[in-house]
This record gives structure tokens, C-alpha cells and sequence, in this order.
């Protein structure tokens, strides 16, 4: 959520900055004129409060004729309450709702574009691997050593779920233990996060309302998280942090869970994009002057563990377009796949400044005792699924077999992964 005092005194700044996220400007008007109406109807209530209470006390001290005067005072004061109180709720609730629309605005340095095709590539690191024999994808891979089973998922839930199978799960534990040995060392606390969450988190960090049709749902309203930086972004709802604390940064681990609404079609084969995986996500609370800084170090320590299994990746910076709602800047890392030839998002990490904050009342306390909303950031640490296609494919060898990174193998009873 924006800060209404931003949109008051800058309308036309936003309006061009939520522009460059295709956002219709139009809503800032709209938004100024509902947030009028809704100040004139809360003075009003505020006055009728204030003329009621100071009736009130009146009647106490009074006697006679001005005692009945101070009644029949306190009674049109009263009434006037009672009918201005619903149209205050009404007018709150309209307010409430339309802020919700607004999108984060983008920082100035993100680039311009409007779909991923505008996406630019910031810096790429590593050489893809040149192999001297006809190479094969993880489902290939997965089929022949036993390690993902698709069809026999498919059979007990449908399309985009499968089986990890014998070593695969032993490397994907592995996986965790590897990001959680390099961020725990950086100060990060780990964490096993609730994946059921209410509305009101969901709404906070900023995937509802829309978006809805992206996400599983039960019978209670209770939503199944997509990604950790949910019920992380909502750990510290309507508390005040001191500054002394700041940053705070932990490390999520949870199966995370994605309908995937929009995606028919598209990337079908194989686990790249499924209704489930697990992962290790990134969150930090920080004072809005650290933010950026704070950005570059998360991202830092997303190449930290992608070069550390030595594989080719590129860091793009995600253009105005392409971000989400909650994000005003975005970096995505991309990792290389031999099986399909390209670079492909394994990473993403995002700067939403006070927009989560506002929304979830996060608060931190200044050096000088004066209440502030603070900012928010997420990265992905390790993306199960897709780290292992990485694995498999880079490191496959003509024999069939895998070999496995040398940071993995302190992990595991095994080096390579073979018939």
C-alpha cells in the first residue's frame, strides 16, 4: 500500500511511475477523491463525537432548564453518530479497497518495458559447458536413473506434479543443508513457516486481490503459500521493531504451491513448472535508507550459491513491466540449461520498500525514538525443482551418469549419480 500523503501532494508522479507497471493512472484520481470524501465524513463523525462528549459532561453540572438543553444537546449528538458511523465504515472500506489496487510504483533505475521481452541482461557469469556427445534434458535423465517419475504422479494428481525418486531426494536435502550452511552464516535465522495462510496475509504482502486465481484455497479461506516471503512477510504484522535490530533476516524453508492459471501450454514437460516444489527463500526486514544496499547483498548471495555448485548463470534486471505488484525493483537470476539451450529463471529477488510494510502495519523505531514503516525485501535462496534440472543437465556425462558438485558432497554418500 502506498503512503496517502505521497498520493495527496505527488499525484502526477505517481500516476507516470505506476504507468511504467501498465497500471491505469487514472486510479490516483480516483483514489484522491474517495480518500476526500472520506476525510470530510470522519471530521464530521470526529465533531459529532467531540460536541456529543462535551454534552455529556455537561448535563452532570447542570440543573434545570440548562440541564434539559444539555440532554436534548447530547440526543442530536448522539443521532448524529449513529448515522454518520456507517457511512464512515462504508467510506473506509471503499478507500481500503481501492488502495489495495495501487501497485508499488517502480524505483527511477528500473528499466523501461512492458512484458519480458523487455527485460535486460545486467552481467552473465560462467561458460555453458560444450559437450562432445548428443546431450539429454532431466526427463530424460530422471527416466533413466530411476530419479522422477511424471506418469505415475500424473495418475494420483494430474498434470505438472511428479515423484522424486533415490538419490534425487537425497540431493534435494542436500540442496537445503548447502543454503542453509552459507546464509545462517551470514546472520540469517532459519525458519519452517506456516503454508496455510488467512486473507489478511495474503492481502498484506500484496497477492491479493488479484492474483487470486493463481493460488490454491480451501473451504476456511485459508490460502496455501506460493513462496515463503508470504508468511515471512507477515511474521512481524502490527509490530514495531527497534532500529537496533535492523535487519532482520531469515531463511524459509517450505513446499510452496502455485496453480499456475496462466501458464497453459508452457513449459509442460519435465518439473521446471509445477503445482508443487520446495524451496528455501530469502526475507529481510531493513531501515528504507539500507534497502538498496540490502538489495545487492541478496542477490550477491543468490551468485554465491549458484557458483558455488559451479554452474553458468546471468543476473537480467526485470523491467518496469514485468514486476509484480509489491516489487519496485526486481533482479532475476538465470541458470543454464543445456537441455533446452538457454538461460532459464532458477532465482529471483525483489526490492518492495514500505509496500508490504504498510499493508502488514510493520513498523521500526529511528535512533531518534520516531515511528516509522520500514522495507522489505525476498530472494530465492534455492529453488528446489529447478536447481536440480541444473544439476542434471549440466553435469551429465556420455556414460549417462551425473556427476554432483563438489560443494554437495559433504552432503551425500555419493559423488556422482549412476545405474
Amino acid at each position: 500500500m502506498l503512503d496517502i500523503e505521497t498520493i495527496r501532494t505527488k499525484p502526477e508522479e505517481i500516476k507516470k511511475a505506476i504507468a511504467r507497471k501498465g497500471a491505469d493512472p487514472a486510479i490516483i484520481d480516483e483514489v484522491i477523491l474517495i480518500d476526500r470524501n472520506r476525510r470530510r465524513i470522519l471530521s464530521e463523525l470526529e465533531r459529532a463525537q467531540s460536541e456529543l462528549n462535551k454534552a455529556s459532561k455537561d448535563i452532570a453540572k447542570l440543573h434545570g432548564q440548562q440541564k434539559i438543553d444539555a440532554i436534548n444537546d447530547a440526543s442530536g449528538w448522539s443521532t448524529k453518530v449513529k448515522e454518520l458511523k456507517p457511512e464512515a465504515d462504508a467510506a473506509q472500506k471503499e478507500y481500503t479497497e481501492i488502495m489495495l489496487q495501487v501497485p508499488n510504483p517502480p524505483l527511477p533505475d528500473v528499466v523501461d518495458g512492458q512484458s519480458d521481452k523487455d527485460n535486460k541482461v545486467n552481467r552473465t557469469v560462467g561458460k555453458p559447458k560444450k559437450f562432445t556427445f548428443k546431450i539429454k534434458d532431466h526427463v530424460e535423465l530422471g527416466e533413466d536413473l530411476d530419479l522422477i517419475d511424471i506418469e505415475r504422479a500424473g495418475k494420483i494428481s494430474g498434470s505438472r506434479f511428479y515423484f522424486l525418486k533415490n538419490e534425487l531426494v537425497q540431493l534435494e536435502f542436500a540442496l537445503v543443508q548447502y543454503a542453509l550452511d552459507i546464509l545462517v552464516k551470514e546472520g540469517f535465522s532459519p525458519m519452517i513457516p506456516p503454508i496455510l495462510l488467512n486473507r489478511e496475509t495474503m492481502t498484506g504482502a500484496g497477492y491479493l486481490p488479484a492474483g487470486e486465481d493463481e493460488i490454491y484455497k480451501n473451504q476456511d479461506d485459508l490460502f496455501l503459500a506460493g513462496t515463503s516471503e508470504q508468511p515471512l512477510a507477515g511474521y512481524h504484522k502490527d509490530e514495531i521493531l527497534e532500529k537496533g535490530v535492523l535487519p532482520l533476516r531469515y531463511a524459509g524453508f517450505s513446499s510452496c504451491f502455485r496453480r499456475e492459471a496462466g501458464s497453459h501450454g508452457k513449459d509442460v514437460r519435465g518439473i521446471l513448472r509445477a503445482h508443487q516444489f520446495d524451496k528455501v527463500e530469502m526475507f529481510s526486514f531493513c531501515g528504507p535508507k539500507d534497502s538498496e544496499k540490502e538489495h545487492e547483498f541478496l542477490v550477491s548471495l543468490e551468485e554465491k550459491i549458484v557458483s558455488g555448485l559451479g554452474l553458468p548463470y546471468q543476473i537480467i534486471d526485470i523491467c518496469a513491466g514485468d514486476l509484480g505488484a509489491p516489487a519496485a525493483k526486481k533482479y532475476d537470476l538465470e541458470t543454464w540449461m543445456p537441455g533446452q539451450d538457454q538461460y532459464r529463471e532458477t532465482h529471483s529477488c525483489s526490492n518492495c520498500t514500505d509496500f508490504q510494510a504498510r499493508r502488514l502495519n510493520i513498523r521500526y523505531r529511528d535512533k531518534d525514538g520516531k515511528v516509522a514503516v520500514l522495507h522489505t525485501l525476498n530472494g530465492t535462496a534455492i529453488a528446489i525443482g529447478r536447481m536440480l534440472i541444473a544439476i542434471m543437465e549440466n553435469g551429465q556425462r556420455k556414460d549417462g551418469s551425473i556427476e554432483i558438485p563438489k560443494a554437495l558432497h559433504k552432503y551425500l554418500p555419493y559423488k556422482e549419480i549412476k545405474k
